[in-house]
C-alpha cells in the first residue's frame, strides 16, 4: 500500500499509533484521561495519555507519536508525503507496536 496509496497508508499508521496509544492508557490504568473518554478521543486526550505513556517505556514514545502526527496531518490530510517519506517515518511507528505488544502481552495479527 505504501507505494500504491502513501496516503491511505499514512493514514492507516496513525490509526496504528492512535490504538497503541489507546491500549496502554488502559493497560496502565490512566484514570485521569480515561475517566474524561466515552467514545471519542480529543488530541489532548491522547496527548495526555502519551505524556504520561512516554514515562515509562521512554522519550522515543513520544517521538514516535509526534511521527504518528506527523504522519496524519502530511501524510494524509495534506497530501504530501511520498512513499519515501513516509517510509522514514515507518520504523518508528513499528516499533510503539511492538513495544506495546511486549507490554500488554498482546498477540501480533498479521494482514496477508
Amino acid at each position: 500500500m505504501i507505494d500504491r496509496d502513501p496516503v491511505q497508508a499514512s493514514e492507516k499508521l496513525y490509526k496504528a499509533a492512535e490504538e497503541v496509544v489507546k491500549a496502554l492508557a488502559q493497560h496502565y490504568d490512566l484514570n485521569d484521561v480515561l475517566s474524561r473518554v466515552e467514545d471519542r478521543w480529543t488530541v489532548i486526550d491522547l496527548a495526555r495519555a502519551v505524556a504520561v505513556i512516554a514515562d515509562k517505556p521512554g522519550k522515543w514514545f513520544e517521538e514516535a507519536w509526534d511521527t504518528a502526527n506527523y504522519l496524519c496531518a502530511w501524510g494524509f490530510h495534506e497530501a504530501k508525503l511520498d512513499s519515501e517519506l513516509f517510509r522514514r517515518r515507518l520504523l518508528d511507528i513499528e516499533r510503539m507496536v511492538q513495544e506495546a505488544q511486549k507490554i500488554t502481552g498482546a498477540v501480533r495479527v498479521r494482514n496477508n
